[in-house]
């Protein structure tokens, strides 16, 4: 039985000394800290601003302060989300949840949406500070 626990204690040290498996290991019993992430919409694709919405509510979830802009196709969310429950959900969750949703103002009118009830109507400096201000920055 000492031999066992004696192999073991012996294996375990090796694999603490090896850079890789001692970083993995203690990286997972750390707490990471909270950032900032602009994500930034620019399709009108359901399954690809379904997930760039999934990831911005997992992100509030996990502390961190998130922004999205949507921005050309991106404003078309709100049509997307009319038809899509999925989406709506989506909306909804990270509207509730303190997230922030503009749109760009001027792709906005293009689509003749002068009051979107989904988004904050914004201009390129708000776009601008976004990236500025953000830590992380994701575009889909």
């Amino acid at each position: 039985m000492k031999h066992i626990i004696l192999s073991f204690a012996t294996i375990l040290l090796f694999l603490l000394q090896t850079p890789a498996f001692s970083q993995n290991f203690l990286n997972q019993t750390e707490k990471h800290t909270s950032t900032s992430i602009g994500i930034i919409i620019y399709s009108n694709d359901s399954e690809t601003v379904w997930n760039a919405l999934r990831l911005a509510n997992f992100s509030k979830s996990e502390g961190d302060t998130v922004c999205v802009f949507l921005l050309g196709k991106g404003v078309e969310v709100e049509k997307l989300a009319e038809q899509n429950n999925d989406i709506k959900e989506q909306v909804n969750q990270l509207l509730d949840n303190g997230g922030k949703i503009l749109g760009c103002g001027t792709c906005l009118q293009s689509r003749n949406n002068n009051e979107p009830k989904v988004c904050k109507f914004s201009s390129m400096k708000d776009l601008y500070d976004l990236i500025r201000k953000n830590k992380i920055v994701i575009t889909f």
